[in-house]
C-alpha cells in the first residue's frame, strides 16, 4: 500500500515575500507539521530580492524561481526536469502534491503522476478587475471554467465553509471538497495578553492586513472620518505593508484624518501583538476573505472584529453578534455598507460592556484553532487521496477527533 513519504507544495509566494500573507502562512504551517511527522516536504514558490534560490525552513525544503507570473511555468519546468534528474527539483518523487490556486493554479496535474490536491482559500471573482480588463476576463475564465474541468477528479481543500460553497457553485463535486480551518500562532512570551489594563487610553481601532485594493482599508479610514467629530481622540492603527500603501496615505489626507491614522508597515510578531493588545476594536473591511486569520489573532487579545458579510470568509471566522459584528449583505457589496460599518463601530465604542463581552467570547473561541491540528487534518486528507479516496466536509485534526 502506498504511504505518504514525500509531499510537494506549490504556492506563488512564501510568507517572506514582500506581498506574502495569511494564505502563505497556512501552507507553511501545514508543511512544517508534515515535516515534523518525518515526511519529506518541498515547497516550490517564487523568488524575490534577497531570497536564496534554495533554503530550509522549519524542516521544509524551499525552492524558489520565477516572478509574479513566471513562477507558474518555471515550477512546471522544474517538475519536468526533476523527473529526468535535472534542476532544483532533481530526485523529487512526491506521493502527494498540494497545488495552491491563488486565482490561478499551477496545473501540476498535467506534469505529475502523484495525486494532486487543489488548495483554494477563496474564489477571486471580486479581485480580478484590479488586474485590468483583459487579464480579469482571462483569470476568471481560468479559475471558474478551466481549472474545475482540468481538476474534475482532483481533491479540493479550502479553509472555510463559505469558500467550499463557492467551489461547489463553480461545479466542483461536493464530495471532493474538504475544509480545514486555519490555526493560530502563540502570542510571543514577551507580550502582555490583551485585557482592560493593556487597552489604549484613547479609543483605538486596528486593521491587520496586507495593503492591497481588495482589503478596502479606505473604508476603515472613512469610519474614522465619520466618527471623529463625536470622538475626537479616535485613532486607527494600520498593521501591515503592501503596494497600495501610498494610496491609503493619500486617502487619509484627503479625508482630513492623516494625523489620526498610523501606518506601522511590516512589523515583528512581537510588535504586532503589542498593537493588538492595545486596540479596542479590530476592523476588517475586506471585499473578500477565505477565512480571515487576522480575526483570530485579534481575538487572542479579546478584541472583537467588525467586518462585511459579503467577504464570505468572515461569516465563518466571526460569529456575528457573539464574537464580533458583520454588516451588509452576504452576497453584494453596496454603497451603504460603509455607513453600516460606521454604525457598528460607533455602537461598540459607546458600549464598553458589549465590546468586552464580544471580545471575551472571541478569545474563548481561539481555543478551537491550532496549527498542529490543522496540519494533522491536512495530512489525513492527503493520506486518503493517496489511497484513492475523496474527502468532504469539515475535517478536524484534534486528538479527540480520532487522531
Amino acid at each position: 500500500m502506498t504511504e505518504l513519504r514525500e509531499v510537494l507544495l506549490l504556492c506563488w509566494r512564501d510568507s517572506g515575500h514582500p506581498q506574502g500573507g495569511g494564505s502563505e502562512r497556512y501552507l507553511e504551517h501545514v508543511g512544517a507539521g508534515l515535516a515534523s511527522q518525518g515526511i519529506k516536504v518541498t515547497l516550490r514558490t517564487a523568488g524575490y530580492p534577497g531570497a536564496p534560490a534554495s533554503d530550509t525552513i522549519d524542516g521544509v525544503r524551499v525552492s524558489r524561481g520565477g516572478g509574479r507570473l513566471t513562477v507558474y511555468p518555471r515550477a512546471l519546468g522544474a517538475l519536468l526536469a526533476g523527473r529526468l534528474g535535472l534542476g532544483p527539483l532533481a530526485g523529487l518523487k512526491p506521493d502527494a502534491v498540494i497545488d495552491t490556486q491563488n486565482g490561478i493554479p499551477f496545473f501540476a496535474r498535467l506534469v505529475t503522476a502523484a495525486p494532486v490536491t487543489v488548495l483554494v482559500h477563496h474564489c477571486h471573482r471580486e479581485q480580478w478587475p484590479v488586474a485590468g480588463a483583459v487579464m480579469a476576463r482571462l483569470g476568471w475564465w481560468i479559475e471558474s471554467r478551466l481549472s474545475p474541468r482540468v481538476h474534475r477528479r482532483s481533491q479540493y481543500l479550502t479553509v472555510s465553509l463559505p469558500s467550499a460553497d463557492e467551489l461547489i457553485a463553480l461545479g466542483v463535486d461536493r464530495e471532493r471538497v474538504a475544509v480545514v480551518r486555519n490555526g493560530v500562532d502563540d502570542i510571543p512570551g514577551s507580550v502582555t495578553v490583551g485585557d482592560p489594563d493593556t487597552r489604549a487610553d484613547a479609543p483605538t481601532l486596528a486593521v491587520l492586513s496586507r495593503l492591497v485594493p481588495h482589503k478596502q482599508i479606505e473604508d476603515a479610514i472613512d469610519v474614522v472620518a465619520a466618527l471623529r467629530d463625536a470622538t475626537p481622540a479616535l485613532r486607527l492603527d494600520v498593521i501591515g505593508g503592501g503596494w497600495w500603501d501610498d494610496n491609503l496615505r493619500e486617502h487619509a489626507r484627503a479625508r482630513g484624518v492623516a494625523d489620526a491614522v498610523t501606518f506601522h508597515g511590516h512589523v515583528s510578531e512581537t510588535r504586532k501583538h503589542e498593537i493588538l493588545s492595545q486596540s479596542w476594536i479590530h476592523v476588517l473591511p475586506s471585499r473578500k476573505e477565505g477565512w480571515g486569520l487576522a480575526v483570530v489573532e485579534a481575538a487572542q487579545h479579546g478584541v472583537p472584529t467588525v467586518g462585511y458579510r459579503h467577504s464570505r470568509g468572515l461569516t465563518d471566522s466571526v460569529v456575528d453578534g457573539v464574537t464580533g459584528v458583520l454588516v451588509g449583505d452576504e452576497w453584494l457589496s453596496r454603497d451603504s455598507d460603509v455607513d453600516e460599518l460606521t454604525d457598528a463601530v460607533r455602537t461598540l465604542l459607546d458600549d464598553g460592556d458589549l465590546r468586552r463581552q464580544l471580545g471575551e467570547k472571541a478569545r474563548l473561541r481561539t481555543r478551537e484553532f491550532s496549527w498542529t491540528w490543522c496540519a494533522r487534518a491536512v495530512e489525513s486528507v492527503l493520506r486518503e487521496r493517496v489511497h484513492g479516496r475523496a474527502v468532504s466536509g469539515l475535517v478536524a485534526g484534534r486528538p479527540e477527533a480520532g487522531r
